[in-house]
């Protein structure tokens, strides 16, 4: 969520110069990316969002006793009492670095998961808490500590006049009114980091929008909230209007969600700050005292645009950090649930990056034939339908998403790790896994929906098949065996 602020409430004047700030900043930096020498592209990183819960797979609101525990500053505090993150540092994507990943990710994971049964919780890697139910919303236990947070909740309801709307039709329909912006706990993702140059950042972020679709289908891990079957990853939908600023009036004059897509391709990284500046008001309006001062390398800090953007829930965010040494740019893929595996997770993340690479370095851009809607409009009907949605892809036309990734993709993606000198058997492996699970159409949503539906038609109500599936998806979790191969079993098992 960001660094710390130091109020949980703004004045007229702050606000007022909060903006002129910011157009300060905006300013400073679209100076800067025109001269300035910024770190190379090859690194990687990964921040996961995790669930923590309760023996009965309900969700442990310590997350403070937990972080204490592991006591690990690679792990912190996340806007949900009962989330917690893990921020992986960069590492190089070449040779063996994706394996690299994988084994750090499982020791980290298994350590901090026996710390964290010292405080009496146990960890989670899944896109939205099967187990979740309204009394989550009714008061403010689920908030973590921290003014960040509190001041947040308090500008979106202050934006929208009125409590949130959650409204969902898939699978089942759900609708309720939330006192606060507790749903935006539940939605717990991965998100992956690619370092790049400021020549190659528009390519990168076109390309990343365009797989958007196909790589949220293949691994959606989120088809429950609040006791509902919705979306295959309803996390899109919760977290966009969970964190809405708009009252309806608004919506219908078509003002822009701050969880948003886009709406046209881009020709630098400057259009998406300038867009942030320009389309959204400030919700955590902070004044800082760093502005107008450096780094010793010379880079501007620019703490305002930095802290405004982070309140701009881009599925492909711009990042600009002055480092210590060296400033660098990077995007950072949000779009990804957390789970179900280790290796299905850095399955998934070699596939949006080998994908993109060899889709932003075509001859003829991709994004020169296709129309942005209809990126846009792969990427929701893949959130609602995961593996069983159809899209359309430039060349090909309409297609089922299984057939393009299987056929298309896939192969492009290892196309495009072969271009990054990932190691060979590392591609054969995790294209494998992902092969596995469009061919079998098993992906986390999937193999959610068919346990539950199994569960019921044994007798349990929901709740208790909710609480069983999840004990269930546990016990996978930590064989690190690939979602594609969990057994859908009956409450006897």
């Amino acid at each position: 969520m960001g660094s710390e602020v130091k109020t949980k409430t703004f004045s007229r004047e702050q606000r007022t110069r909060y903006r002129e700030r910011l157009l300060e900043n905006l300013e400073s930096f679209g100076h800067y990316l025109a001269t300035a020498e910024f770190a190379g592209t090859g690194s990687i990183g990964m921040e996961m969002e995790l669930n923590l819960t309760n023996a009965d797979c309900s969700p442990a609101l310590r997350n403070s006793a937990v972080l204490e525990a592991i006591a690990d500053p690679a792990f912190q505090t996340e806007i949900g009492a009962f989330n917690i993150e893990l921020n992986h540092p960069a590492l190089a994507v070449a040779g063996r670095g994706l394996e690299e990943l994988e084994n750090s990710l499982r020791d980290q994971l298994n350590h901090a998961d026996e710390r964290a049964a010292s405080a009496k919780a146990r960890i989670l890697m899944i896109g939205i808490l099967p187990t979740l139910k309204h009394a989550l919303v009714e008061d403010m236990s689920w908030l973590s500590a921290g003014k960040r947070y509190a001041a947040l909740n308090t500008s979106v309801l202050q934006a929208r006049g009125e409590d949130v709307l959650m409204d969902l039709r898939g699978i089942e329909a759900l609708s309720f009114y939330a006192k606060n912006i507790a749903p935006e706990a539940a939605c717990t993702s991965v998100q992956l980091h690619l370092q790049v140059q400021p020549a190659e950042f528009a390519p990168v972020w076109n390309a990343a929008q365009i797989v958007a679709g196909p790589q949220v289908a293949l691994a959606a891990n989120s088809p429950v909230f609040m006791e509902k079957l919705l979306w295959h990853e309803t996390r899109i939908e919760v977290f966009k209007q969970s964190i809405d600023t708009r009252p309806p009036e608004m919506r219908n004059q078509g003002v822009r969600p701050r969880v948003w897509f886009g709406e046209r391709w881009i020709t630098s990284i400057f259009d998406l700050f300038e867009e942030n500046v320009r389309y959204f008001p400030a919700l955590l309006p902070e004044l800082s005292r760093t502005t107008g001062k450096q780094t010793k390398a010379g880079a501007p800090l620019l703490p305002e645009l930095r802290l405004h953007n982070g309140t701009v829930y881009r599925w492909n965010r711009p990042i600009y950090d002055p480092g210590d040494t060296m400033p660098n740019l990077r995007l950072e893929n949000r779009l990804l649930p957390a789970g179900p595996t280790v290796v299905d997770t850095v399955a998934n993340a070699a596939f949006f990056f080998g994908l993109v690479r060899m889709i932003r370095t075509a001859d003829r851009p991709l994004w020169s034939r296709l129309a942005f809607k209809s990126a846009a409009d792969n990427f929701i009907n893949c959130a609602k339908q995961g593996l069983e949605a159809m899209v359309y892809w430039p060349g090909i036309g309409d297609i089922p998403v299984v057939e393009l990734i299987v056929r298309h993709l896939l192969p492009l993606a290892a196309d495009g790790l072969a271009d990054l000198r990932v190691a060979p058997d590392l591609i054969d492996r995790y294209m494998e896994i992902l092969r596995a699970r469009a061919q079998t159409e098993q992906n986390g949503a999937n193999w959610q929906i068919k346990t539950l539906r199994r569960l019921e038609a044994d007798g349990l109500d929901r709740p208790a098949a909710l609480a069983e599936m999840t004990r269930q998806y546990s016990h996978n979790m930590h064989t690190n065996e690939p979602v594609h191969t969990w057994p859908v079993l009956d409450a006897t098992h």
